[in-house]
């Protein structure tokens, strides 16, 4: 059974902690390490001449045993439950910007996944990503990412729901993570294509051949949804339908989930959902 080294961004809030959570069960007799990573930066503008002054070198001082305790003490939790003789946790404590800090250690190690906890923004509650889960996204495009809302409660996935429109090549590479995923937990895989066009052209027929093959080993079906009014609504009426547990999309320039993570937030509240999202890098 692979190894699998899996980054875990924690801020000690809620969702971090249901993310550090999900993460574990999902993976659970699984051989794992886990980095659990906590960075720190003043949260002004001229950080880096504060820290170079006595105030900013008292403050990122401070800023340093908080996070050093932070991750010691979730360290303890995770101890004191019924922790996975499997799974192995390294603490990750950084003066440094979250998502370079995370491009640091998959330089330096080979990293399967990163799991992130999302919540809406204030006031909006139902936005399905919240805007550290969309930074994690945008500057790892070489490395999976699972984003789990705060609301997620844990349940092994028995369906998985793979959203493409079948404009582009499938390859192995980019299916690794969600055939993996699925094979280990004994999912069925629910392909869904939203009806834009009256039919599939041929170099899209095609595509869904390939992935067809792909799925061999793996229980699946393709559904075709029509498009009654916009993908967003299209795609939640089919997790709430077909009672997904997680989606997953390929994050390719111009695809859909571009779309919506560039979109102004009040027009993404129109995509709200308790369902953990499997990014996949093209």
């Amino acid at each position: 059974m692979k190894h699998k080294n899996i980054i875990l961004p924690t801020d000690f809030s809620p969702a971090a902690d249901n993310a550090l959570r999900f993460g574990r069960q999902l993976f659970s007799n699984r051989p794992c390490t886990f980095y659990l990573v906590n960075t720190y930066t003043p949260a002004f503008v001229h950080s880096r001449f504060m820290a170079a002054t006595a105030q900013g070198g008292e403050l990122q001082e401070s800023m340093q045993h908080e996070s050093e305790e932070g991750l010691q003490q979730t360290l303890e939790r995770i101890q004191a439950g019924n922790a996975d003789p499997l799974h192995r946790f390294e603490t990750v404590s950084s003066f440094n910007i979250l998502t370079d800090e995370i491009c640091n250690i998959k330089d330096s190690t080979e990293i399967d996944l990163v799991i992130t906890g999302t919540t809406g923004a204030t006031g909006l509650q139902e936005i399905f990503l919240g805007s550290t889960a969309v930074r994690i996204m945008r500057s790892t495009p070489e490395c999976a990412v699972l984003a789990v809302p705060t609301e997620a409660e844990y349940r092994k996935p028995a369906k998985i729901a793979f959203v493409t429109d079948y404009k582009r090549n499938f390859s192995a590479k980019v299916l690794d993570p969600l055939l993996e995923l699925a094979k280990e937990a004994g999912a069925a895989i629910e392909v869904m294509h939203i009806e834009e066009e009256f039919k599939l052209d041929k170099f899209q027929h095609a595509n869904m051949q390939i992935l067809d093959e792909y799925l061999t080993d793996i229980p699946h079906k393709f559904n075709g949804m029509p498009f009654f009014s916009s993908k967003a609504k299209v795609i939640q009426r089919f997790l709430e339908e077909e009672e997904i547990d997680m989606v997953a999309m390929v994050h390719y320039k111009h695809s859909f989930l571009e779309e919506l993570l560039r979109e102004p937030v009040i027009r993404k509240v129109a995509f709200h959902t308790t369902i953990p999202l499997l990014v996949l890098p093209e």
